[in-house]
């Protein structure tokens, strides 16, 4: 963020300085929904010095009633002041037990320690994201899917309506410290991209989470209603949140080399881990039932476990770049979708990519074709496999993970199975109106 470099002496310093008199102290649950606790900006030095107690019972996937008592403290490097409401400064929290150790439940947490254990071996994590997401005419005040505008990928105004909407957030995330790199309209009607520079993988996941919230505001001051499910029509494509993905050693990107694509063999192996372990940590990049509408053939979303280089139909992408240009060397995860938890997502990608560099893991043979346009025989003679086709299946695959238990640590791991396994029985009990339409005048 802007704050990347600050301290908790600086912080103090520039709330004075600009009078800020409140500060929202944020958090997430499991699921990845942003939590807030706001407090008056007399209160930080304390905070910074003891933390912030919290109800943690009623929180996503946190603790049970007879052990709420949890502490927020606040991370110095996350401070920015909200660009649309000046009073208000932002800080994301790491929650702590009653014990003063970190909470293995803090999706925040998961990642950080994901991201320790490859510092350890030299490296460090960048991801550069591409969320997409709807914009929709709420009906009478009620959120409806009726979409804002029939344009289409990269359309200009007057089809595409969005153009002002969307450079209207660049100021907002400029405000936040995230640096806006390309903005447009999507494959569907009313469906929008804006991507935002890549980074260390804390910073971006932080930074999802207020991309978000100035999304969903600047919409809301248009009268309209953003979101980010996956599919929420059926039909046209849904949004994905594609992410670009390096490790850099030493100042340098220890993905470029001399193998296939221009790739190390850091890179190769990065990328074996991910495709050996993709239908299994799919419930954690595709957490929903919703999720699996998205993942089906027919709409461009990546459902094939394979890699190339030019193919989209691939699970796994590796983008050209400028020549010279080694620093943009990178392989490019297609499966995950926007309502994912960005800090659990990134913490079972990296798992995944460092398993296969421990173990010296292969990639198969690129396929360079159109996998959509492929049988069943073919895509058995490439060895190309597909990801779950429901919340279900990805749940038991990842049930018997042991790379993702280990990325997500117990806690985390057993709470998710749990709201998963509850989300998928509830679905099942449901009635669609395809089922009423379809048998209600035949049976």
């Amino acid at each position: 963020m802007n704050g990347e470099k600050m301290t908790p002496e600086a912080v103090l310093e520039d709330v004075s300085k600009k009078g800020i008199k409140f500060i929202s102290m944020q958090f997430t649950d499991i699921f990845g929904t942003a939590k807030n606790i706001e407090i008056n900006a007399k209160m930080l030095l304390g905070a910074f010095a003891d933390g912030v107690w919290f109800d943690g019972s009623s929180i996503e996937g946190f603790v049970r009633i007879y052990e709420s008592d949890m502490l927020l403290k606040p991370d110095a490097a996350t401070y920015a002041q909200l660009p649309w409401a000046p009073e208000v400064a932002r800080l994301i929290c790491d929650v702590y037990t009653t014990e003063n150790k970190p909470f293995e439940g803090d999706p925040r947490y998961v990642l950080k320690r994901a991201l320790a254990k490859a510092e350890e071996k030299g490296f460090e994590y960048k991801t550069g994201p591409e969320l997409e997401f709807f914009l929709f005419h709420p009906r009478n005040g009620e959120i409806v899917p009726k979409t804002h505008d029939n344009a289409g990928y990269f359309d200009l105004a007057p089809n595409d309506l969005a153009a002002e909407i969307r450079r209207a957030t660049v100021p907002f995330m400029a405000g936040m410290g995230i640096e806006v790199e390309a903005i447009h309209h999507e494959v569907a009607p009313g469906q929008h991209e804006i991507d935002f520079k890549y980074g260390n993988a804390l910073y971006v996941a932080d930074s999802i989470n207020a991309f978000k919230t100035i999304v969903k505001m600047v919409a809301k001051q248009n009268n309209l209603f953003a979101s980010f499910m996956p599919k929420p029509i059926s039909g046209i494509n849904g949004s994905g949140m594609h992410v670009h993905q390096s490790l850099w050693k030493d100042g340098k990107n220890a993905f470029f080399g001399s193998g296939k694509y221009d790739l190390s063999e850091s890179a190769l192996s990065f990328v074996a881990g991910q495709l050996n372990h993709a239908r299994a940590f799919c419930g954690v990049i595709a957490p929903n039932v919703n999720s699996y509408k998205r993942l089906v053939p027919g709409y461009e979303a990546p459902i094939y476990i394979c890699w190339a280089k030019t193919n989209r139909s691939a699970l796994i992408r590796i983008p050209k770049y400028a020549p010279g240009k080694v620093s943009a060397s990178r392989c490019e995860l297609r499966c995950p979708d926007p309502s994912c938890n960005p800090y659990l997502a990134f913490a079972v990608m990296l798992e995944a990519g460092m398993d296969g560099m421990e173990k010296g893991m292969k990639p198969p043979e690129p396929v360079e074709e159109n996998l959509y346009d492929f049988d069943d025989d073919r895509l058995k003679k490439f060895y190309v496999s597909t990801l779950p086709r429901d919340l279900h299946e990805a749940k038991e695959e990842m049930k018997g993970s042991q790379m993702v238990q280990k990325a997500l640590g117990a806690h985390v791991f057993e709470k998710l199975c749990q709201a998963q396994r509850q989300e998928w029985n509830e679905y099942k009990l449901q009635v669609s109106p395809w089922e009423v339409e379809t048998y209600l005048p035949r049976i």
